[in-house]
């Protein structure tokens, strides 16, 4: 799909404000965010650079720890305190740091640290992830870190067969993932989608239809 020119005009007039902006695009699992993001930042060049939320996943040997191992992407599988506070270093980097962020690999369904290298040049941070917009508990301050977020809506049918497809592509079998995405995926979802009203801009984003009308 083309990113619509509307949401690139609409991340270079963040550009153009300050010396450091950060955009979250937020949406449920299987939404598209992290599509929208890369093609965003294509589309910028070298000022913008992406630092998914999702390399902030408990590793697995602490998730079997804790016993969370099973609901691998809720809210509480996630080290929100210290994707806070890279956000929080993103926003003041200083002009001769170079900050590394981590990244999600899924093939290993792991987190690897210091995988993103941000530039104290770059003018824009593009973070992708589901919770961006969650008022409750670690989370409830991470939508003010953002200058602006985004919220990626995808028809629910849709959403479901990426999830399906994705999660058959790294190993699970056509009826684990099925399973999966109903226990696991879907009430994430409900979750994230109860606060998409606290996004700047909803961004249509289907398979099935041109997203040109995103603002």
């Amino acid at each position: 799909m083309q990113l619509p020119a509307a949401l690139v005009q609409r991340a270079q007039a963040l550009i153009a404000q300050r010396p450091r902006s950060l955009l979250g695009i937020a949406g449920a699992p299987g939404a598209g965010k992290s599509t929208v993001a890369r093609l965003l930042a294509e589309a910028l060049g070298e000022q913008a650079v992406v630092v998914p939320m999702d390399g902030f996943h408990l590793a697995n040997q602490e998730l079997a720890r804790l016993g969370r191992a099973g609901r691998k992407g809720a809210a509480d599988t996630f080290d929100a305190a210290g994707y806070r506070a890279l956000l929080q270093r993103l926003r003041e980097q200083p002009g001769d740091e170079l900050v590394y962020a981590p990244y999600f690999d899924r093939a290993l369904e792991e987190g690897i640290a210091g995988a993103i290298a941000v530039p104290a040049d770059a003018r824009l941070v593009i973070s992708e992830g589901n919770y961006l917009l969650l008022p409750e508990g670690p989370w409830a301050p991470l939508a003010g870190l953002f200058h602006e977020c985004w919220y990626v809506d995808v028809p629910a049918d849709e959403r479901r067969a990426r999830l399906v497809a994705r999660h058959m592509r790294y190993g699970r079998s056509r009826e684990q993932a099925e399973h999966w995405v109903r226990v696991t995926d879907e009430p994430n979802a409900r979750a994230i989608e109860a606060h998409r009203g606290r996004a700047a801009v909803q961004v249509p984003w289907s398979d099935q239809a041109d997203a040109a009308q995103a603002l």
